[in-house]
């Protein structure tokens, strides 16, 4: 019998006072198994306990919510008797440690997420962190990474049809890897993870256990060091096409009414999924180990509890359906076991050659884990910076900006990924959002992922509210109406009060931006400790958003496509250079405030521009962000092949703030020249602030008076080239 000792605790992540609560929660020390059950379900990967108190504040609700926080994935009403479920996850360390597989099971698992609730997956998106571009372990980084997402999605037959991939120092140590994962069903056939009553079979499905990921949640509640690569055992392995004959079995077998309640084996895999379904059930679990299919010889009880093998569930039926089910499974050639049974007694049971080696409370690894208010230090927002180098040439900027790292064309990225398989993609990567139609019908969900770091850092609650409005304003733009969000906080170490400062004002500010929108937070992910020798990365609150459009033949997308049509800007700018693309890429200087959102306005901008695509009046929309109007403007003629002639006639703004600011709530449109006078109005008599800048025109060229050109080839070759030619130089790994 192996003796617990402090070392051995501190080994499994836990602390002192935790131990000693362990103790009290059983009236007894714990056994080996029991001390790495409670390891995983008290780590933060698992348990949230550093943020719960604080994601309580989220809105959650809404008359078109069917599921909230607390599933496997959140649940969306889109009519028609359809639902779409959706979820976004982090597989942040183990993608450093072992790129290729660390994204690929990040994919795996969460696509799990959602055909647990018995939809099948109908789109994949990414939002990728990379350190920057000199760093000697960065293209592996992406190489591996971009990889492993396209070799996982390709094989399943999920388009991968969106996403982000930024490039910041803060990243060099600790890279993000964030998958979405988007799926229908039918609204009354939606599964459930909650173990109810006792005497139930509880039955393994999928792939058999193996020594792979043992500690993965541990280890993704830590900082990493110099000795981080010596984690790589840790580093589940995914195997694709097993995944597809799961999904088709398990979609087979809820075709019937044997299911009670399912689980996908995530973090903690055996552990997580018994506990949490027991728990939700308020049920008991009895698990025979001896009956786990294993792949490997000699397995402990310990290292099948905390196994994180891929491709596996765990289901609970109705008793006597275990032999329909057992079919279904050998059918498609997987393993199937009963291997367990439900109780009433709200213990989790484990037994192993005839010995009990765990024997534990249940809600003492759900309700009874740790719940911290940590100490917090609201940081202070940086001010806004008004001054610039006014000697720097408009167009030559523009060169620079449309191909640096963070602004350059992803097409070497989207073009390894399979964006059309099912057919149903009408939106590819490049625009606002991605969107994909309901299979059978003119129905469309529209999905965005959004977030500009550096603004959460200059102000983590208004970068936040930033986050959340951007998604909202590029759902809007291609004429979808914004239902919910998923987010994925990234973070680095919360024991520190000005980390813990983030990601109380990050949460805060995604709170106050979903209720102003109605967008109501419907699921998530917290992955903290993101820092490598005390350097954390940039708060990182990933927002995942999906929209639904009433008909996929009345959608906007970015590029131009007629010569005389007016162009439209609508929203007010300013001139907010501060933690601007322009500053960073031109000026060097990462400086400034992080630009202030008027939900108000996002929202009444959101709704007119969502009416005149819906309308049919509008086929060419374009959300301001990144890179401010005039980058807006050259990846419209780039995408359209459409040259633009702009002034800037009528503004007290000088050229340099007003084409690079990076003010929110904008919108360039492209109107046709009949529907110009009449927008306007109705523009006027709404009340909202908007300028005709200028029309698109015959020459290939982006013109500004007064200020030059640069001819559409040009950019292009800034644009499309820089990643295929950072990708090309020799590897240094």
């Amino acid at each position: 019998m192996t003796q617990i000792t402090p070392e051995l605790v501190k080994e499994h992540g836990l602390t002192e006072g935790e131990y000693a609560r362990i103790k009290r929660l059983l009236n007894r020390e714990p056994s080996f198994v029991e001390l790495g059950i409670f390891s995983v379900m008290w780590s933060e990967h698992c348990s949230y306990k550093s943020t719960r108190f604080h994601l309580r504040k989220l809105p959650t609700k809404a008359p078109w919510v069917l599921q909230g926080p607390g599933e496997n994935a959140g649940v969306i009403d889109i009519g028609d008797g359809d639902a779409c479920i959706f979820k976004m996850e982090s597989h942040n360390h183990p993608s450093f440690i072992e790129p290729y597989q660390g994204a690929a099971t990040g994919v795996g698992g969460i696509m799990r997420d959602v055909f647990t609730m018995g939809a099948r997956p109908i789109a994949m998106m990414n939002a990728l962190r990379f350190g920057e571009p000199s760093h000697p372990k960065t293209r592996h980084l992406v190489e591996g990474v971009v990889r492993g997402i396209g070799g996982y999605g390709n094989c399943m037959g999920v388009p991968t049809v969106g996403g982000e991939v930024n490039f910041h120092r803060s990243y060099n140590g600790n890279i993000l890897v964030n998958a979405m994962c988007v799926g229908l069903a039918k609204a009354n056939n939606i599964f459930l993870s909650a173990a109810k009553g006792a005497g139930n079979p509880v039955v393994y499905i999928g792939s058999k256990t193996g020594r792979d990921g043992i500690h993965g949640a541990t280890m993704a509640s830590a900082e990493f060091d110099d000795a981080s690569d010596e984690k790589r055992p840790t580093v589940q392995v995914g195997d694709p096409f097993t995944e597809k004959l799961l999904l088709e079995a398990c979609l087979e077998l809820m075709a019937t009414d044997a299911i009670i309640a399912i689980q996908d084996m995530g973090a903690a895999g055996l552990t997580s999924s018994s506990a949490e379904m027991g728990d939700k059930g308020g049920s008991g679990i009895e698990l025979d180990l001896d009956k786990v299919p294993q792949r490997e010889a000699n397995m402990t009880a310990y290292e099948m509890m905390l196994s994180e093998s891929q491709e596996r569930m765990l289901a609970v039926l109705k008793p006597g359906r275990e032999a329909e089910a057992e079919k279904i499974f050998k059918k498609w050639e997987l393993d199937f076991a009963v291997i367990g049974i439900t109780t009433d007694t709200k213990r989790l049971v484990v037994k192993h050659k005839g010995k009990i080696e765990a024997d534990m409370p249940i809600t003492a690894l759900s309700d009874e884990a740790p719940v911290l208010e940590r100490p917090y230090e609201r940081p202070a927002p940086k001010v806004d910076t008004t001054s610039f180098d006014k000697s720097k040439k408009l167009m030559d900027s523009l060169a620079t900006i449309i191909g640096s790292p963070d602004m350059a064309s992803r097409r070497w990225v989207w073009e390894q990924y399979d964006h059309t398989v099912m057919a149903d993609t009408v939106q590819r990567p490049g625009g606002d959002a991605a969107v994909v139609r309901v299979h059978g019908t003119n129905k469309g969900l529209a999905i965005s992922t959004d977030v500009t770091p550096r603004y959460c850092k200059a102000d983590p609650f208004e970068g936040a509210k930033q986050a959340v409005a951007e998604s909202y304003r590029n759902i809007s733009a291609v004429g979808a109406l914004p239902l919910a969000v998923t987010d994925n906080l990234n973070f680095g170490n919360p024991q520190k009060p000005q980390i813990m400062g983030e990601i109380v004002g990050a949460i805060d500010g995604i709170g106050e931006a979903c209720r102003a929108l109605d967008y109501p937070v419907i699921g998530g992910n917290c992955s903290l400790y993101n820092e490598t020798n005390g350097e954390g990365i940039l708060p990182t609150p990933a927002i995942g958003g999906v929209g639904l459009m009433k008909d996929v033949h009345r959608m906007a997308t970015v590029a131009l496509k007629r010569e005389g049509d007016a162009l439209l800007l609508i929203g007010e700018t300013r001139g907010h250079l501060g933690q601007s693309i322009y500053l960073r890429e031109v000026e060097g200087r990462e400086d400034g405030g992080a630009p202030p959102v008027d939900l108000k306005v996002e929202r009444k901008h959101g709704e007119f521009v969502r009416k005149l695509i819906e309308d049919g009046r509008v086929d060419t929309v374009h959300d301001c962000s990144d890179g401010g109007l005039l980058s807006a403007l050259a990846e419209m003629a780039l995408a359209g092949n459409i040259g633009v002639d702009v002034g800037v006639a009528g503004t007290t703004v000088d050229a340099i703030p007003f084409f690079f600011g990076e003010d929110q709530a904008r919108y360039v449109l492209a109107v046709p020249a009949k529907e110009a006078d009449k927008i306007e109005g109705e523009l006027r008599e709404a009340g909202i602030i908007h300028a005709l800048i200028g029309k698109t025109i015959a020459e290939k060229v982006v013109r500004v008076e007064r200020e030059g050109e640069v001819s559409i080839a040009a950019l292009r070759k800034a644009h499309e080239g820089w990643f295929p030619t950072y990708m090309s130089a020799p590897h240094t790994n």
